[in-house]
């Protein structure tokens, strides 16, 4: 997330909440832009590269290859959501692109399934999001974030390890600022 996507959800996030000294769930109902922000990191950066493998139940064709009945399907993720055909701009993190859309990780769009689908679809999706919600709209609200000394944000190195999850190569330290205002926690 670069410092102006940052600054876009604060600005809607302390708009909304203005004198609260905490963010409670109630206060997520009517705030796009930080769902959109957790959409746009699902997207580019999903938790798990691969689903869990599915034996296919019925031979059937996908994009012109015929997968016979038994044949184990592992389901990309990472891929889909960089794939051109269903994303403009596939490499950039742009929360906007889910702006007026009804495109949503409950497993209905097939070209954002960071959860899986269907009946196999991860139990813990709801409370995962609930919680990343909650968790982002408060540090958003409560601080502002910043790079530490002589580190530029195109300087820094968003190379991912893959492995059963997916996670940035090298951590990232940002230096907390406790937003002016804001009671103390």
């Amino acid at each position: 997330m670069g410092p102006e996507v940052m600054q876009k959800a604060q600005a809607e996030i302390r708009h909304a909440l203005q004198g609260k000294s905490r963010v409670t769930e109630d206060d997520l109902i009517n705030l796009k832009y930080p769902k959109n922000i957790i959409k746009e990191t699902m997207r580019l950066h999903p938790l798990a590269s691969l689903l869990v493998p599915r034996k296919c139940q019925e031979s059937c064709k996908i994009l012109g290859y015929d997968i016979p009945k038994g044949t184990i399907l592992i389901v990309n993720v990472w891929t889909i959501g960089r794939d051109h055909r269903y994303w403009d701009d596939a490499e950039v993190f742009i929360p906007e692109r889910f702006e007026d859309t009804t495109i949503d990780f409950k497993g209905t769009h097939f070209e954002f399934i960071s959860f899986g689908a269907g009946r196999r679809m991860c139990l813990g999706m709801t409370f995962a999001h609930a919680t990343i919600e909650l968790a982002l709209t408060a540090l958003l609200y409560h601080f502002d974030w910043h790079l530490p000394h002589g580190v530029t944000h195109d300087g820094m190195d968003m190379e991912e390890q893959f492995s059963v999850t997916v996670s940035r190569k090298r951590d990232l330290y940002l230096h907390p600022i406790q937003h002016v205002g804001v009671e103390e926690i």
